[in-house]
């Protein structure tokens, strides 16, 4: 689930590469993540709805975002793209964040972290289908082997196997597949500081309509733990974006896999819960997966700044 958020690259001026920098901000990113949906699914125990959580994770996100944007962009903050493409990076957005909270009310930490780890393997897919992009045997493969580590995660024996969380996690990470590919074109126009602080702005007056219909009182602990929720999530796309613009993708995005080590642990010391060993052998083959693909679109995107025939070598990929 990670990983909307490896599409929100900046289109900030160029800087010297810090990787060291930058690894450590998108770990701290990958913990931010972590929190936000254990804090989610606490708040969901606890009697909250997915639109509440969704509204409140956005509403105390907002500060952030805005606070952000300006630091970094002043007053200019209106747009270039046009609007209608902010509006459908938005509705995806808020459908994906639903899908996603939903998996980790409906699942165990770890197996719904892992589930969202297939997000690289829906872009590819999709980007075959609606950008007719050219995807050879190598990430086809990769597709395959991602797949599979989902069925052993799932397998017949485990009680999640063919559940609605398995379901609900394959569409937040199609979702957010989805917003990836938006997010590619936004990008070229947007900077990541302008994308965030506008999803954000956009979202909180339908999610606020939804209130009317799921809106309920909450005690002292639960407000504290919805003011985390958008805290940790606003952090978590600082930090995100920020390591976008001190290093690589090559380096910054095998970062991600580090969520399953938060889920884990939050899935241990607040549920008491250990993955299985399929879990394990599902996600390292989800996560090999996702970094061949990143690895073959590394080198495709390489070869595109060298020459014709190196071109069609990564096309190949």
């Amino acid at each position: 689930m990670s990983s909307a958020a490896a599409a929100e690259a900046p289109s900030a001026p160029a800087r010297r590469d810090r990787p060291l920098f930058a690894i450590m901000l998108r770990l701290l990113a990958m913990m931010m993540i972590g929190a936000t949906y254990a804090i989610g699914k606490l708040l969901i125990e606890r009697g909250a709805n997915l639109a509440e959580v969704v509204f409140y994770r956005q509403l105390f996100a907002f500060p952030v975002a805005a606070i952000w944007a300006v630091a970094l962009m002043g007053t200019a903050l209106l747009p270039k793209a046009p609007m209608r493409t902010h509006i459908t990076r938005t509705s995806l957005g808020m459908i994906g964040m639903l899908l996603n909270f939903g998996a980790v009310a409906l699942l165990p930490l770890a197996e719904a972290t892992s589930i969202g780890f297939t997000m690289p393997i829906f872009a590819t897919i999709l980007s075959a289908l609606l950008l007719r992009e050219q995807t050879g045997i190598h990430r086809w493969s990769a597709v395959l082997l991602g797949f599979v580590g989902v069925v052993i995660m799932t397998h017949p024996d485990s009680a999640n196997f063919a559940s609605a969380g398995v379901f609900v996690a394959l569409g937040g990470a199609m979702v957010t597949a989805l917003v990836a590919i938006v997010l590619r074109d936004l990008g070229k126009r947007e900077s990541a500081p302008i994308i965030v602080f506008w999803f954000t702005l956009l979202s909180l007056p339908p999610l606020g309509l939804m209130l009317i219909w799921y809106g309920q009182s909450h005690d002292p602990v639960e407000w504290l733990l919805f003011i985390g929720l958008g805290l940790t999530g606003g952090a978590a796309q600082l930090f995100m974006t920020s390591a976008l613009r001190y290093g690589p993708v090559s380096i910054v995005i095998p970062m991600d896999y580090s969520q399953m080590i938060w889920a884990t642990l939050a899935g241990w010391l607040l549920w008491s819960y250990w993955p299985e060993s399929s879990t394990w052998v599902g996600a390292g083959l989800i996560a090999a997966s996702g970094l061949y693909i990143a690895w073959r679109e590394h080198v495709r995107r390489r070869a595109l700044t060298v020459s014709p025939d190196e071109d069609r070598a990564g096309r190949s990929g």
